[in-house]
C-alpha cells in the first residue's frame, strides 16, 4: 500500500485516503502526427515559397524569428506553441529546418530569392538523383537541372534518392559522378540536412539506364 495514501483511523486500522485529482500531474499527451505533418506543410510553404502570403519578411539569407513565425501562423489561422514547432523541427524525417538561437529557416529547396550562404563542399565520389522514368528523356538531353528552385538537390545515397524518387511515382536513381564534377570545376554545396547542392549537372556525368 501507499503509505502517502494511508490515513490512520483510531480504531487502529488504515484506510486507503482518497486522490485529490486537483494535486495530481496531467500526463503528457502524445503528439498528434496528422497535426504535426500539418505544420510541416504549412511551414515548408511558407518558408520556401510564399512567406509574403502570411505576412513573413525572410532576411537575405531566408532566416526569420521564430517569435515572428509563432505570430504569423497564429493570425492566419495555425496557433501552434514552441514546443510544437520544436517537435516538428526535431521529427522531421527530411530535416527541412534548421534552428540557430531564436531564428528558423528552411534548409534548403526555396522558389523565393534567398542566398543560403553555404560554403562549397568536396562531394564524395558518387552522389544520387531519384527522378522517374517520365522525365528521363529530358535528363538524357540536357542533364539535370534546378527547375523553380534555386540549385538540384542530390541525395547521399541510393536509399534516400529512391524515398526521393518514389514521392513522384516508380523511383529511378540516377547516379551522379561528383567526384569528376568537381575535379572539371564544378561547385558542389550541402545543407544542412545533407542534401547536395549543384547548379546543374550535365548529362555526361550522369549513369543514366539504359
Amino acid at each position: 500500500m501507499d503509505r502517502r495514501s494511508a490515513l490512520r483511523h483510531p480504531d487502529g486500522m488504515t484506510r486507503d485516503q482518497p486522490r485529490d485529482p486537483s494535486r495530481e500531474q496531467p500526463r503528457p499527451q502524445p503528439p498528434d502526427e496528422r497535426r504535426t505533418v500539418r505544420i510541416s506543410k504549412y511551414l515548408s510553404k511558407h518558408l520556401r515559397h510564399q512567406p509574403e502570403r502570411i505576412g513573413l519578411v525572410l532576411d537575405p539569407q531566408g532566416w526569420t524569428e521564430i517569435d515572428t513565425l509563432l505570430a504569423a501562423l497564429a493570425r492566419n489561422g495555425l496557433p501552434i506553441t514552441r514546443a510544437e514547432l520544436d517537435h516538428v523541427v526535431a521529427t522531421n524525417d527530411k530535416k527541412r529546418f534548421a534552428v540557430e538561437g531564436t531564428r528558423i529557416r528552411a534548409s534548403q529547396g526555396h522558389t523565393v530569392e534567398v542566398d543560403l550562404d553555404l560554403p562549397p563542399a568536396e562531394p564524395p565520389a558518387y552522389l544520387y538523383h531519384g527522378t522517374v522514368a517520365a522525365v528521363l528523356p529530358a535528363i538524357r538531353t540536357e542533364g539535370l537541372r534546378p527547375m523553380a528552385r534555386h540549385h538540384v538537390h542530390l541525395s547521399p545515397d541510393r536509399e534516400t534518392a529512391t524515398r526521393v524518387g518514389a514521392r513522384r511515382g516508380r523511383p529511378v536513381v540516377i547516379p551522379v559522378d561528383a567526384g569528376a564534377m568537381h575535379r572539371a570545376g564544378h561547385v558542389f554545396r550541402v545543407s544542412a540536412n545533407g542534401v547536395w547542392l549543384a547548379d546543374t549537372v550535365p548529362p555526361e556525368f550522369l549513369r543514366l539506364p539504359d
